[in-house]
């Protein structure tokens, strides 16, 4: 399986999969060493491919915007307020940017295709790294941990315990000063 990506760019983006060419990110648009692509993926990392997956879903947010604008200027084809051809301009470029959101959802599949197949050697699949709501997840267990530090965890939370009891006293006085407070001002 082979992927093909390419750096945002006016007129990449419309270029299909096929014959879009894999380029690291560079100094600019210079001479560059060819590269031949097996040698390339190699040395592309899951991250630059997240990396190039976020850029592309904010080119799919972007197109995405402007299609609803593009929709929101069209008006139905009855002819009152626009002529033909206005119609037809408009409708064109909608039709062009659903064409090139469409290759944007086909580059990102591609891109999660192959982060996916670069990571399957991690031990533990990303499902079980994020836990679904009602599964249950299985504790982490803890290590021995000398007696100096268990006995600190017990002196910071018993300090823990006595400001707890010292802030619910002044809760309770604050609480009883509100309410001899608002008595009195109702009796006035």
């Amino acid at each position: 399986m082979s992927i093909s990506l390419t750096p945002k760019g006016p007129g990449l983006a419309a270029m299909p999969p096929q014959q879009q060419q894999l380029v690291p990110p560079g100094p600019g648009p210079g001479p560059q060493a060819p590269m031949n692509p097996q040698g390339a993926l190699r040395e592309i990392s899951p991250v630059f491919l997240c990396r190039i997956g976020q850029e592309t879903v904010q080119d799919i947010v972007t197109r995405t915007m402007e299609i609803f604008q593009l929709a929101r200027a069209i008006q139905l084809p009855n002819g009152v307020t626009q002529s033909q051809s206005v119609y037809q301009d408009r409708f064109g470029k909608l039709q062009e940017h659903l064409r090139q959101l469409t290759l944007l959802f086909r580059k990102l599949r591609l891109l999660y295709d192959r982060c996916v197949e670069m990571t399957s050697d991690l031990q533990e699949a990303p499902a079980e790294l994020v836990p679904y709501v009602g599964v249950e997840m299985t504790s982490a267990r803890v290590e021995p941990c000398s007696p100096a530090v268990s006995q600190e965890k017990q002196d910071v939370l018993e300090k823990v315990r006595q400001k707890n009891l010292e802030m619910k006293a002044l809760m309770d006085q604050m609480r009883n000063l509100l309410w001899d407070v608002n008595a009195m001002l109702t009796l006035r």
